[in-house]
């Protein structure tokens, strides 16, 4: 194989292994597709959960990653939105925008497509990846705009707003309490703002992370390594709970407080990738009117959250941390995976 056939990429070997090797560059495969040179790429907390075993679909050998932007360098005969040289985010999800899936604007369930990136098929934590149904999966860069910033756009702020905000039905002057702040769950407190909340309470173990949420629009932080976080929320709701709970961690503990801090007519919206069963406290909430709703982010709202981005109404640059060169991924990884230690929040990865 010549050098030119060749790429970098990080390889998922199985639970806890990782490396970063040369593998086959993408071709296009099918009319629909386009091969994209990544420019600036991410790690999302799911490529962690899928490290531990979580989503036992991810097989040995896939190259891992489902965020990113860059150029398009090969596009095949039916891509008529698209042409080589183009900027684009990459979305997380797939769609071939036909099916029966799409045409309800559930693309993450799309026949043809979904979360495959880094998943069912080879993702974006490479020099190239190979975007199926490119037309209706990929969006133009604005000129000028902020191409860091827009890696956000490609799962997180995206996943924060649909399975956090929307699921949980945010209204004006609703309290919400927001467990988990992590990228996940500071995307979601800066989208949730879009509506107005009287309270926007966040909880995490990480002190650091719960000074980052202060700064993001936090009007409460609760350490719940260092506080009892339920008995914190209902003093603070004189006794009566938050209106909406987000999970945004994925452990069976972050759900249980969600359960136990809803109010009566509340809702709980889970955006946590959950590998272990969790416990459903019916017999509590059974009589208390709650909604208990999950989701796959769809990226339905990827061209509003777009506009707000480029707008500068929302700035999810704020939530990158640490930046590597492509050859620094494993380090990238070694930084992200041990979050608490570094201070880490998103990374970006770029080729240049």
């Amino acid at each position: 194989m010549a050098e030119s056939d060749k790429m970098w990429a990080l390889v998922f070997n199985g639970p806890g292994q990782r490396s970063w090797e040369q593998r086959p560059k993408p071709r296009v495969q099918a009319p629909t597709d386009a091969v994209v040179k990544i420019t600036k790429t991410t790690i999302c907390g799911t490529d962690l959960h899928i490290l531990k075993g979580d989503v036992p679909a991810v097989q040995k050998g896939r190259i891992l990653g489902h965020e990113g932007v860059g150029v398009i360098d090969s596009v095949g005969e039916a891509v008529g939105k698209f042409k080589k040289g183009d900027r684009v985010l990459i979305s997380c999800i797939t769609s071939d925008g036909r099916c029966g899936y799409c045409r309800r604007a559930m693309y993450s369930h799309c026949e043809g497509g979904g979360w495959v990136l880094g998943h069912l098929i080879d993702g974006t934590q490479a020099e190239y990846v190979r975007i199926p149904f490119a037309d209706t999966s990929l969006y133009a860069i604005p000129k000028g705009a902020d191409e860091e910033a827009l890696v956000m756009l490609s799962d997180i702020l995206p996943t924060g707003y649909e399975c956090g905000v929307l699921n949980g039905e945010i209204q004006p002057g609703d309290s919400v309490a927001i467990v988990g702040a992590g990228p996940i769950g500071l995307a979601t407190l800066l989208t949730a703002q879009f509506f107005s909340p009287s309270e926007l309470i966040v909880v995490d173990l990480d002190d650091h992370r719960l000074e980052v949420a202060a700064k993001f629009g936090a009007t409460q932080r609760i350490n719940s390594g260092k506080e009892d976080a339920v008995a914190k929320i209902l003093a603070l709701t004189g006794n009566r709970g938050v209106d909406v709970a987000i999970e945004a961690v994925g452990v069976p503990q972050t759900f249980d407080l969600c359960q136990r801090m809803i109010s009566p007519g509340g809702r709980i919206a889970n955006i946590g990738v959950h590998g272990k069963s969790v416990e459903l406290r019916l017999q509590d909430l059974w009589i208390k009117n709650i909604t208990l709703r999950t989701r796959l982010v769809d990226t339905e709202s990827t061209p509003l959250l777009l506009k707000t981005v480029t707008a500068g109404k929302v700035k999810p640059g704020m939530l990158i941390s640490h930046r590597f060169k492509m050859n620094e991924m494993m380090k990238a990884y070694d930084t992200f995976g041990n979050a608490q230690k570094e201070q880490a929040m998103k990374v970006i990865i770029s080729a240049d």
